[in-house]
């Protein structure tokens, strides 16, 4: 059992880290608001198809550096328009990639998933596009839910919470874990429980965020293997 003294400093690392998150999450909510990049500049390339989905409240433009980063490595990144910022039904969400992924003919492809989105790319995986997605490389995704999303009065949110249908429906499709790489922080504000998935790699983090680790170079890292 950690001393009073570790105890209190455990507290102020994972504060600084809530802040620190909070931070690197409204300075790109703010740039993405003025940002005018077309989504179209990142659909060349000859490596593997990569389809970004993001959390909740996100547009793609709030995964730029990440999308600029897969796109540099020669993968051709696709955006679901239809997503928007996504706060529709995970399930709704879900059919709107299907639909995006028979309508282009992709094959072969990567999701690449933040948060909520994690959730929607593990439904696509279970459903009737299955076979056009190789992998999903999910970040900070409450694949078993978050206990704090019971209080949230948005019903947006509360579709987190751990028994929700939709959460519980997912947790039982173990089939496809075997196929998603799991990037969560050891600390991570809104998901208290973590990102593990039972069957899928699972990497964890020595840091604190849910957002500011989009940035990590383990991200990539990992990515970089599923496209091997």
């Amino acid at each position: 059992m950690p001393s009073s003294e570790e105890h209190i400093i455990g507290v102020l690392r994972n504060a600084g880290w809530w802040v620190a998150d909070y931070v690197y999450a409204g300075y790109w909510q703010v740039r993405a608001l003025f940002d005018r990049t077309d989504p179209a500049s990142f659909a060349s390339g000859s490596a593997a198809h990569i389809v970004v989905l993001p959390g909740v409240y996100e547009t793609w433009r709030f995964l730029q550096p990440l999308v600029v980063a897969m796109h540099r490595r020669g993968h051709p990144v696709h955006i679901v328009d239809a997503l928007r910022r996504n706060q529709q039904p995970v399930v709704d969400l879900a059919a709107d990639v299907t639909a995006f992924l028979e309508k282009h003919d992709l094959t072969d492809v990567i999701l690449v998933a933040h948060s909520k989105g994690g959730l929607a790319g593990k439904l696509v995986m279970t459903g009737p596009a299955r076979e056009r997605v190789r992998s999903m490389l999910a970040v900070a995704t409450p694949f078993g839910g978050s206990r704090y999303a019971r209080r949230m009065l948005s019903r947006t949110l509360r579709e987190f919470s751990p028994e929700d249908p939709s959460i519980v429906s997912l947790a039982r499709q173990l089939s496809v874990n075997e196929r998603i790489v799991s990037v969560y922080a050891g600390f991570d504000p809104h998901i208290p429980e973590g990102s593990e998935l039972v069957g899928a790699k699972n990497v964890r983090l020595e840091t604190g965020g849910h957002f500011r680790i989009l940035a990590h170079p383990r991200v990539l890292a990992e990515l970089a293997v599923l496209a091997e």
